[in-house]
């Protein structure tokens, strides 16, 4: 008997590779998966922008970052001595207005290089609600813990909603005509928002998805939000706050992502990274002995037989420092 809908996701149309280059943008559930592709050796640039939860401050920074364009002069704010700015997470912060500037314009810089080298480009929306800063007339990012008073909440339309990605795809092709988007709609509930508002968010983002992926042959959905929804039905996958994933679903969730998405030899790959990630976390309980030498040795070789372009410097200086420990204990 069986006591959960387990979701399995159809497989991509279009596979990522091991030598592919990806971009995730969006809410902390874009850099979760970031932080899991990057784990597992691909070459990612992950959330430059920090967490930014709505689609119209998305589409706006990338195509800042293309377009190798300023962040918007009425958008700084100051809070205690430190500057922020709307458009970019709190994370993305200085202790003057022109260092701020500076930062960013790095970012965008950054990001704009990183797009048109990429494959792919990972977009998770979090939410069909925005706040409008009354006194620009902009949609935000962030809010900045500036009084609420400030800004106008509301349900973003999805006509809208439409239109803003479809003007950013258009600014995406011309970039970068390989680039493949791929769309899912975080799993992390926006409980402040309320439960009735967060659903409607939620099914707003989900049509537009649908709608996207229909008629954008470049543009692919995977089911996060059904999988944490339907599959992991049950609070014993959240945290405690009852909203975000715990480590659990959020490796589930990955597996899931990878059986659908890597080709065959990223597949290979990732069991192989697997079984070397876990002999370089292996710490010996009987001091440097001739077996931890030769297990040192082994891993050392794994490494080494790893497909060309994979960045393994950092693995390979460990090992090679753990096993000279090895034979000058042995002089």
């Amino acid at each position: 008997m069986d006591f959960h809908t387990e979701l399995s996701p159809e497989n991509l149309p279009v596979s990522i590779g091991i030598h592919d280059r990806i971009v995730t943008v969006g809410s902390c559930f874009a850099e979760l998966i970031g932080g899991q592709l990057a784990d597992h050796k691909l070459a990612v640039t992950n959330n430059p922008f920090g967490t930014v939860f709505n689609l119209v401050s998305m589409s706006k920074l990338l195509v800042m970052a293309l377009r190798e364009q300023m962040p918007d002069e009425r958008l700084y704010i100051e809070r205690d001595g430190i500057w922020f700015h709307h458009d970019f997470h709190s994370s993305h912060w200085a202790d003057s207005r022109e260092a701020l500037q500076n930062r960013l314009m790095v970012v965008l810089s950054e990001t704009g290089t990183a797009l048109r080298e990429a494959n792919w480009l990972l977009l998770t929306l979090g939410s069909a609600v925005v706040y409008r800063h009354c006194e620009s007339g902009q949609v935000v990012a962030n809010c900045q813990k500036v009084p609420a008073h400030r800004f106008e909440k509301y349900l973003y339309q999805i006509d809208h909603l439409r239109a803003e990605f479809n003007t950013l795809l258009w600014v995406l092709r011309r970039a970068n005509p390989r680039l493949q988007v791929l769309l899912t709609v975080s799993p992390v509930r926006h409980t402040r928002d309320t439960l009735p508002l967060n659903s409607a968010s939620k099914a707003t983002l989900r049509l537009l998805a649908h709608e996207l992926t229909v008629w954008n042959e470049s543009v692919h959905y995977f089911p996060a939000y059904e999988i944490m929804q339907d599959d992991l039905r049950d609070y014993r996958f959240y945290e405690a706050d009852m909203i975000h994933p715990n480590a659990q679903a959020q490796d589930y969730i990955f597996q899931k992502f990878a059986h659908s998405a890597f080709d065959a030899d990223l597949c290979v790959f990732v069991g192989e990274w697997a079984g070397i990630r876990k002999a370089l976390n292996h710490r010996p309980l009987y001091g440097k002995t001739d077996a931890q030498r030769r297990f040192l040795t082994q891993t050392l070789a794994r490494l080494q037989a790893l497909p060309t372009g994979i960045d393994v410097s950092a693995e390979l200086a460990d090992v090679r420092a753990r096993l000279n420990q090895c034979i000058l204990n042995d002089v």
